[in-house]
Protein backbone atom coordinates (compact mmCIF):
# COMPACT_ATOMS: atom_id res chain seq x y z
CA UNK A 1 0.00 0.00 0.00
CA UNK A 2 1.15 3.46 -0.79
CA UNK A 3 0.51 6.39 1.47
CA UNK A 4 -3.01 6.89 2.78
CA UNK A 5 -3.85 9.83 0.48
CA UNK A 6 -3.04 7.96 -2.74
CA UNK A 7 -4.71 4.83 -1.43
CA UNK A 8 -7.84 6.84 -0.64
CA UNK A 9 -7.92 8.34 -4.12
CA UNK A 10 -7.63 4.84 -5.59
CA UNK A 11 -10.56 3.52 -3.51
CA UNK A 12 -12.70 6.54 -4.45
CA UNK A 13 -11.86 6.13 -8.14
CA UNK A 14 -12.79 2.43 -8.15
CA UNK A 15 -16.05 3.14 -6.29
CA UNK A 16 -17.02 5.89 -8.72
CA UNK A 17 -16.18 3.72 -11.75
CA UNK A 18 -18.84 1.32 -10.50
CA UNK A 19 -21.35 4.12 -9.96
CA UNK A 20 -21.57 3.51 -6.22
CA UNK A 21 -22.10 6.19 -3.61
CA UNK A 22 -20.23 6.06 -0.33
CA UNK A 23 -23.51 5.13 1.32
CA UNK A 24 -24.13 2.23 -1.06
CA UNK A 25 -20.62 0.83 -0.60
CA UNK A 26 -20.89 1.23 3.17
CA UNK A 27 -24.15 -0.69 3.17
CA UNK A 28 -22.61 -3.57 1.20
CA UNK A 29 -19.69 -3.75 3.63
CA UNK A 30 -21.77 -3.31 6.80
CA UNK A 31 -19.91 -0.17 7.84
CA UNK A 32 -21.09 3.40 8.24
CA UNK A 33 -20.64 5.89 5.39
CA UNK A 34 -18.21 7.91 7.51
CA UNK A 35 -15.85 4.94 7.38
CA UNK A 36 -15.77 5.03 3.58
CA UNK A 37 -15.20 8.77 3.71
CA UNK A 38 -12.23 8.34 6.06
CA UNK A 39 -10.65 5.75 3.74
CA UNK A 40 -11.10 7.99 0.72
CA UNK A 41 -9.75 11.09 2.45
CA UNK A 42 -6.66 9.19 3.56
CA UNK A 43 -7.41 9.37 7.26
CA UNK A 44 -7.56 5.61 7.89
CA UNK A 45 -7.04 2.31 6.10
CA UNK A 46 -9.78 -0.32 5.91
CA UNK A 47 -9.83 -2.84 8.72
CA UNK A 48 -8.41 -6.21 7.72
CA UNK A 49 -11.81 -7.84 8.31
CA UNK A 50 -13.40 -5.95 5.37
CA UNK A 51 -10.61 -6.24 2.81
CA UNK A 52 -11.89 -9.38 1.06
CA UNK A 53 -15.41 -8.00 0.71
CA UNK A 54 -14.14 -4.56 -0.28
CA UNK A 55 -12.11 -6.13 -3.07
CA UNK A 56 -15.14 -8.09 -4.27
CA UNK A 57 -17.32 -4.97 -4.29
CA UNK A 58 -14.70 -2.93 -6.17
CA UNK A 59 -13.93 -5.77 -8.60
CA UNK A 60 -10.24 -5.82 -7.74
CA UNK A 61 -7.93 -8.59 -6.53
CA UNK A 62 -6.50 -8.53 -3.05
CA UNK A 63 -3.07 -8.26 -4.68
CA UNK A 64 -4.19 -5.12 -6.51
CA UNK A 65 -5.58 -3.78 -3.22
CA UNK A 66 -2.25 -4.13 -1.46
CA UNK A 67 -0.17 -2.60 -4.23
CA UNK A 68 -2.58 0.32 -4.74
Amino acid sequence: MKDKKNFGKYIAEKRKELGLTQEELASKLYVIPTTISKWERGITYPDITVITNLCKELNISEHEFFIA
